[in-house]
Parts: structure tokens; C-alpha cells; sequence
């Protein structure tokens, strides 16, 4: 029940209708029996500076922040976290008693994701990245962490994007662009899909050109969780890989925010059932 004492989280965007954002978050908090409400709001970009604004004079505890904003909405925060900044980007917002302090919690939902559905012991040592865009920027400052990965190679439609990229995070020379030789490909134990490319409605479209570089040892992660399995995931368990979408990266990445906002460790499945019934309506 929403009353006089009720702490509000939203989440911004344009657009923002598609958002499992509420379902998740909401779902949570009715499990925890706290007293918070989660939101979400439409902001435009010639709008964004405003918004944040009205969220510190309304006191509100958290914000999550998508696309378009999570680079741009950075200038108006006070602090930024280390791993916020390295990333370029963020999508959840603490206001700590006015001071509005930026995370990133997308490079850890894709690292519990990866270990807990992936069930690795630990990473490869040589991985393919497919796309250069805002997810790939997580993606691979989570893959940068981890010293067991030797080389990563970005796959992308613009070169000029994936240099860029390249350019800016990778600082031991691990990152290499462009496509792969055969001989180059019989090393890749784990291909990330963090492309559109198979996104609903467009379901019958797979990133790869050539389904046959995926064998059986292979990990496939594919960050497209609606449809739960893109035609790259069929294609991987038709060729014996074992295949995960993105959906483990959305709740994971959602509980750390839940966590930040409001100090309690929410239930990743009371949160997954809840975007699960939201897919399914």
C-alpha cells in the first residue's frame, strides 16, 4: 500500500514503455514487505538535466537509467563510481542524502550470469564479442577484469566503432578487431552476442553468417532475452554448445541496483518469475 512514506525508484528512459524494469523491482519489494514503489518515466533528452534535478528535489532513494541516457546523464551527478567511469556509462543512480552518486551494474549481472547459468569455474582464455555498442562497453570491462582472459575479439559491423572501443578500455593490448581465421576460431571457448540481431520481432536473424565455428565445447551467450531463445541459441544447441541468454545479465544487474537503493539482498527468483509472466502476458 502506497502511502505518505512510500520511497519511490523509477527508471528513465526514451522510450521507456518496454521497460521489465517495474515487474522485477516491484516484485521485490512486495516479497521484502518494504516500503518502496518503483516507476517508470518517459524522459526525453533535451529533458534529462530537469529530471535529475526532480529527482533530488523529490527525494527520490534510486534511478535506474537506459538508453538513451546512460552516457549523457553522467554531467549531471556528483559522484561517479570507478567502475561507472572505466565503463563510460550508467545505469543506476543512489541519492545519498542529496548527493546523487552514479553506478554501473551491467558488467556485474553479465559476470554472475556468465559463472552461475554458464557454470564456469573460471573464464577463457579467448573470447568473442559481437557488437561494439552500449552493452559491449559492460561486457567487456567485465572481461577485462578477469587476467585469465588472454584475447578478445571484437566483431562489429563499423570498424571505426570497435577501435574506438578498443582504443579506450583496453590498455594490455588483449583486444583484437575484425574477423577471425579458422585456425583463431578453434580456440574461442565463449562468443557473447551483444547485438540487437535476433531481438523480438526480428527472431529468424542470427549474428553469425556461419553457424559452423560453434562446437561443442563452446559457451554461447547471447544478452537478447526476449525471445528467451534467439535463433543464435538454437543454432548453438544444434551444434551441441550450451546456450544462455540475457536474462540472468537483466536480474542480476537489477539486484545489485535493488541492493544500492535500498540495503537489502532481493530474491533473483521471486524477480526472474516475475519478468517471466511479464513475457508470457
Amino acid at each position: 500500500m502506497i502511502n505518505g512514506s512510500t520511497k519511490v525508484i523509477g527508471v528513465i528512459g526514451d522510450p521507456v514503455e518496454h521497460t521489465a524494469s517495474p515487474t522485477m523491482h516491484n516484485a521485490a519489494i512486495q516479497d521484502l514487505g518494504i516500503d518502496y514503489v518503483y516507476v517508470a518515466f518517459r524522459v526525453r533528452g533535451d529533458e534529462l538535466s530537469k529530471a535529475i534535478e526532480g529527482m533530488r528535489a523529490l527525494g527520490m532513494v534510486g534511478m535506474n537509467v537506459t538508453v538513451p541516457h546512460k552516457k549523457s546523464v553522467m554531467q549531471y551527478l556528483d559522484v561517479i563510481s570507478p567502475e561507472a567511469k572505466a565503463i563510460g556509462a550508467v545505469n543506476t543512480i543512489v541519492n545519498n542524502n542529496g548527493k546523487l552518486i552514479g553506478h554501473n551494474t551491467d558488467a556485474y549481472g553479465f559476470d554472475k550470469s556468465i559463472y552461475l547459468e554458464g557454470r564456469l569455474a573460471k573464464l577463457p582464455s579467448a573470447v568473442v564479442l559481437l557488437g561494439a555498442g552500449g552493452a559491449a562497453r559492460s561486457i567487456l570491462y567485465a572481461l577485462l577484469q578477469r587476467p585469465e582472459v588472454e584475447r578478445i575479439h571484437i566483431i562489429n559491423r563499423t570498424v571505426k566503432k570497435s577501435e574506438a572501443l578498443a582504443n579506450e578500455m583496453d590498455k594490455k593490448g588483449r583486444v583484437y578487431l575484425g574477423p577471425l581465421s579458422e585456425g583463431e576460431w578453434d580456440s574461442v571457448e565463449l562468443l557473447i552476442n551483444s547485438t540487437s540481431v535476433g531481438l523480438f520481432p526480428d527472431v529468424a536473424s542470427s549474428p553469425l553468417r556461419n553457424d559452423s565455428i560453434i562446437r561443442p565445447d563452446m559457451l554461447v551467450v547471447d544478452i537478447i532475452y526476449k525471445p528467451l531463445k534467439t535463433q543464435l541459441m538454437i543454432k548453438a544447441e544444434e551444434y551441441g554448445a550450451t546456450a544462455i541468454n540475457g536474462l540472468g545479465m537483466l536480474v542480476w544487474q537489477g539486484a545489485r541496483a535493488f541492493e544500492l537503493w535500498t540495503g537489502n539482498q532481493p530474491s533473483v527468483e521471486i524477480m526472474t518469475s516475475a519478468i517471466l509472466r511479464n513475457l508470457e502476458q
